[in-house]
Order: structure tokens, then sequence, then C-alpha cells
């Protein structure tokens, strides 16, 4: 194992050599130095997980090398040695960046105390920025998975949009990956060292929605045993992801309006606004703008969160995309080698996907765990893709060697599907698996009457 690498500066010969004895015996690799022009010289040629260094030299004081080390790497602990004259001028050094500051004179163990505690708190600094470093990654629109041109284009105002601070209003139906969106714009903004605070307001009882989201003062109602900071409150610096807003109730929707116009958010028993710094992103498996003009969403909220709209559109409506997910999830969940045959993905292909990606990525967890071998059959998925294959085969067969128009096919799907099912729309689309909107708009498309 690696031994961590001190860089020691002290213009006391005597001094230094004793605490170069005391670091190296716990077990420290220590370059020391006998100036700060000396010592800034090493650390700019190595690398170094902390400095110690004296803070009255002749030449360049300590305070020097603290500024030059701290320009250099803003998170390297700076240990500063200062006599008991010179107190003031180490918490003056405290305040410029330095970790922590002995005094003269001092025992081995503390020295070797102080220095663990630095090492460590340096430790948990990298742990935060490689995790920071993966959370992009993860959340990253790379993320997101597909080639076609629906969600290319979506991933493309979404890039641009992440730049600002607009509030954006996520749509699609579940399973889409809205939030998966919502992740991505927090962590390609300017915002992505702030927090992401989520919020499932169809998941959050009525009575207590309007405390999750604004906070409570202590005794407000039966219950409140002390404050609470509403999810505004602990967003601050971040990003509000509003999930499923069009399920909140008329009168939040009117608060929530308020303290998006406001900047500030009116705690339930309070008596003063708390203001907060927040962008707002919203979601949303609902037909929103026929919410509005059916009175159940209000108008002038839709307006506030939609000053950018990205609607994430269904599986269905990007097949070319399944492969892709498909080796994707593949990789995700596989212990060996594992393929789909020809069969298996033709039927995954033309299936309807209710449940989009999210059915897909249980659909294909499901098969590596059923598999007989690396090769995933119409053996390992469930009966409705055998079903799905059979009537793909069947249309297959009779494919006109001089080509076919595929809209005109679509178009007479639909009307044989209406007349199988004398015309309930409903049972239709159950039939073409899809839902009732896609086939009412594919309808409109066609001049189905």
């Amino acid at each position: 194992m690696k031994k961590p690498s001190i860089l020691l500066i002290d213009d006391d010969d005597s001094l230094r050599r004793v605490m170069e004895f005391s670091l190296a015996e716990a077990g420290y690799a220590v370059h020391t130095a006998a100036g700060g022009e000396e010592g800034l010289r090493l650390f700019e040629k190595g690398s170094f997980d902390a400095v110690i260094t004296d803070i009255t030299m002749p030449g360049m004081s300590g305070m020097e090398v603290l500024k030059n080390v701290r320009r250099s790497d803003g998170h390297l602990p700076v240990i500063i040695i200062t006599a008991y004259g010179t107190i003031e001028s180490a918490v003056e050094a405290m305040k410029q960046g330095a970790f922590d500051y002995i005094t003269k004179p001092f025992n081995r163990d503390e020295l070797r105390l102080t220095l663990e505690k630095a090492l460590r708190m340096r430790g948990l600094e990298r742990e935060n920025v490689e995790l920071r470093a993966q959370i992009r990654d993860k959340y990253s629109f790379d993320g997101i998975i597909g080639t076609s041109d629906k969600i290319r284009d979506v991933l493309d105002t979404a890039g641009r949009v992440a730049a600002s601070d607009a509030t954006v209003l996520i749509t699609g139906e579940s399973g889409t990956g809205k939030e998966l969106l919502a992740k991505g714009i927090h962590y390609n903004s300017r915002r992505a060292e702030g927090p992401l605070v989520a919020v499932n307001c169809a998941a959050i009882p009525e009575n207590l929605i309007e405390s999750e989201l604004f906070g409570h003062v202590k005794g407000a109602f039966t219950g409140a045993v002390r404050d609470k900071e509403g999810k505004f409150e602990l967003a601050d610096g971040g990003t509000l992801l509003l999930d499923e807003i069009a399920e909140l109730r008329s009168d939040l929707q009117a608060k929530i309006l308020r303290a998006l116009q406001e900047r500030e958010a009116d705690r339930v028993g309070g008596s003063r606004p708390v203001p907060f710094n927040v962008r707002v992103l919203a979601a949303t498996n609902r037909d929103i703008e026929r919410a509005v003009k059916e009175g159940a969403f209000r108008e002038d909220l839709y307006y506030r969160l939609s000053v950018i709209t990205l609607h994430m559109p269904p599986l269905r409506e990007r097949r070319d995309d399944i492969p892709l997910l498909v080796d994707h999830f593949l990789r995700k969940y596989k212990t060996a080698d594992i393929a789909v045959d020809p069969g298996a993905l033709a039927a995954l292909t033309a299936y309807g996907w209710p449940g989009n990606v999210r059915e897909l990525e249980n659909v294909i967890e499901r098969a590596t765990v059923l598999r007989r071998g690396n090769l995933i059959t119409l053996a390992e998925l469930p009966d409705k893709f055998r079903k799905t294959a059979m009537g793909v085969d069947d249309i297959i067969l009779n494919l006109p060697d001089d080509g076919i128009s595929l809209e005109e096919l679509e178009k007479n799907l639909i009307i044989k599907a209406l007349e199988r099912h004398k015309g309930n729309q409903t049972r239709a689309a159950e039939y073409l698996r899809i839902t009732r909107p896609t086939l009412i708009y594919r309808m409109e498309k066609y001049g189905i009457k």
C-alpha cells in the first residue's frame, strides 16, 4: 500500500528532523524543505497528500506557501505550525483555508493526530468528488439510451435547457424515463453541486402534502412537535422535481404558483415566509393540456411550469431503440455472455410496451434469471410475447413482392381492429396493444371516422 506523501517545511533544522523522524516512524513518506521557496519547488514537482509548514520563516512565509498551495489545489490540507505569540496569524491562516494549526512546543502525538484528521478529511473529499462524478455519469444524457429522431430531439433540447434556470415541464407516459431526464438536466446544470430533491405528489397523503412541500412550525397541527423544513427549503441552491404535478388539488396548485412567483415558501402555521433559491422541474404522465381545458389543473400554473416542455416519447413510437435498450439491460444484468435470438428480438420489437422502458427492463431482467443457456429465446419471455410473435409472423408471410405502403397497412389494421370490436375504441386499442389516445391520434391522422 502506498504511503501518504507529506511535504514538511520548517527553517528550524532540529525541529524539522524530529518531525521528519516521528512522521516516518508513523508510516508516512516525508519530503522536507528548509524554507518556503524550496518547499514550493518541491510542491510543484511532486504529488502530496498534505503540507505542514511553519508560519514564520525568513523569505517566503508560511502564509504565502498556503496561498500558493491553495491556488494550485484547493482541497489539499495545509497544517500551520506557529509559536504562541503568533496565534493570531494562525487564525488568519485558517480563514484563508488552512486545515488546522498546532502551537510550539507540541508533542508527536498531537502532530500525528492532526495529520491523521487532515488525511481523513482529504479522503472524504476525494470520495465526494468521485461520487459526484459517478452520479453525473449515471444521470448524464448518455444514460438515456436511443438514437431515434424523437429521443435525439428531446436530448438536444434538454442539453440546451440545462444551462439555464428555466422551469421545465416533462410529459410522457409512466416508464418513459421522465425522472431520468430530470436528473440529467440537474446534473448538467450549474446547480449540479446543489441538492436534487424529488417529490412524488401522488404518493404523499393529501393531509401531509402541504407540510412536505412548504414545511411547518412547531404546534401548527397535532403531531407537529418541532419545526420542519419543506422540500422547497431543502432544495435551496439546487433543483426541485415535482413529479406527478397534475395530481395536486387546486388549493395546493395555487400555493405552488405563489411560491414560484415570490420565490418564498409559507410554512404551515408560520408567520413569515422563507425565501429560497430553487430551480423547479415538473413531470406528469397525464394529458395536462386536457386537464387545463377541463378545469382540473390551473391554467396560470401550467404556463408558469411550461416555460420549456419536453415530451418523452413512449417506447412503441421509437421501436428502433429497442435493440439498443435490450443490449444495455443485458449488460446491466448479465452474469455471462448472453444474447437474444432473432425471433425473441422480433417479438420484443413488435410488442406495444404499455409499461415502456421500465417494462422492458423488467422483462430482460426476468429473462436473464430464467434463461437455460446463454441465448434468450421466446421460451424465456412471457406468453404475451409469443402471441405477439405469432401475429407478426402471420403478417410477414403475406408481404407482396412489389412492396407495400406502411401507412396503408397501419390504416387497414386500425380499420380491421375497429370492425372486429364493433367500433369500441378501448377494445380495439387493447387488441392493437396501444393506448386509446394513440389510437384516436392514428384515426385522426388517417381520417378514420
